[in-house]
């Protein structure tokens, strides 16, 4: 959105709160501006500049009289985002705006393990110290907070439908947060800060790119994702129709399209890697793993006998196939008893949380309102 990246002057003035998530493959950012008048419920139409992809998706609450905004930059591009950060959001550090003083402390909410990693760097180049917010902590309470903030943040995605579902603030607990990102972390919510990391897997959104990288020409996640769509995952992979002659096995519930073994069929096949499409292959990878997730996500919430599940986290990035394929999953292995529910600000939750961590920045009582 050119607004965001080109702020007016007195947004720019009234630019504050400034809070990051630092993950391995893509920064985070959620800051604050004072006194807009934009609605939090309009829809997102993310855009481009500079390398930072902004959501136009910005939430205002009368709490807060103003607006939060979300960015996102790849964490190899950090440069770019100390760059936006200095020209945009501190530069006017320490200067009175409508009467009130701009935090001149330059002391930043960061979570992540990028908020370790990048200490010295964002000290050498803002003079900024990074203030570390435990990442499973921000997790929760940004999930909490927009859950129970954001009129539409929650839906069901089946068969290209997508239908918000109303959450009822008082009986928003317990529930199962599957936060995708790297890797993925899977946390039994039972409270506001009332949480357990149960379960997760190294085989997450590092896991799509890094293979994805290795097999095809791609030069990003969002290249990768986008190639995906052309793709046909059944020449990649091994169907129950392939073993059985192209029959079901429906003694134990198994169509003919379900697959049977992921990158299964190359092993039958006399073709090297370069004899394939990659858009087949990127197809085939990104429903393995969506796939595995949707399964461990309901196993676990079987476990724990949680009835909501919430999927974040920027590996989604609102993909159709993606989502389809999670919902698909967690609807086979419950027998449609659970639906997988997705999160308009996937992949804030961490930064929001971060955000929501300040205590002596102008916002204490407008937070805690917000998380109760």
């Amino acid at each position: 959105m050119e607004k965001d990246s080109k702020l007016e002057e007195n947004e720019l003035c009234a630019a504050s709160h400034l809070a990051l998530d630092i993950g391995g493959s893509l920064l985070k950012m959620v800051y604050f501006t004072r006194n807009s008048s934009r609605s939090f419920d309009q829809e997102a139409d993310g855009s481009s500049m500079n390398g930072l992809t902004t959501s136009n998706d910005d939430l205002h609450h009368s709490l807060l009289d103003g607006r939060l905004h979300f960015y996102r930059i790849e964490t190899s591009k950090i440069s770019e985002c100390i760059d936006f950060i200095s020209s945009k959001l501190l530069q006017r550090s320490g200067h009175q705006c409508n009467g009130a003083s701009i935090d001149d402390k330059n002391i930043i909410k960061a979570t992540g393990g990028g908020a370790f990693k990048f200490t010295n760097l964002f000290k050498e180049k803002l003079g900024a110290t990074l203030d570390k917010v435990d990442e499973m902590d921000s997790l929760v309470s940004g999930a909490n907070c927009l859950l129970k903030t954001v009129h539409q943040e929650a839906f069901t995605y089946i068969e290209g439908r997508k239908e918000y579902v109303q959450i009822d603030q008082k009986d928003l607990y317990p529930y199962l947060l599957v936060n995708i990102g790297s890797g993925v972390s899977m946390i039994k919510v039972d409270g506001n800060t009332k949480f357990q990391r149960v379960s997760g897997t190294s085989i997450g959104g590092g896991t799509f790119w890094g293979l994805g990288k290795l097999l095809t020409k791609c030069k990003s996640f969002d290249e990768l994702l986008e190639l995906s769509r052309e793709g046909n995952n059944r020449v990649i992979d091994m169907l129950v129709g392939d073993i059985y002659g192209g029959m079901d096995y429906s003694k134990i519930g198994l169509t003919s399209t379900a697959i049977a073994s992921s990158f299964g069929k190359p092993v039958s096949d006399s073709k090297e890697l370069q004899d394939y499409k990659s858009e087949d292959i990127a197809r085939s990878l990104l429903r393995m793993i969506s796939n595995n997730i949707g399964q461990i996500a309901y196993l676990n919430a079987l476990q724990f006998g949680l009835k909501r599940i919430f999927f974040g986290g920027f590996f989604i990035r609102g993909h159709p196939y993606t989502m389809d394929t999670i919902s698909v999953a967690v609807d086979f292995w419950s027998k449609g008893e659970a639906k997988a529910m997705f999160l308009r600000h996937e992949g804030f939750l961490g930064a929001m949380g971060a955000f929501l961590s300040y205590e002596k920045s102008g916002l204490p009582d407008a937070a805690q309102q917000l998380l109760q």
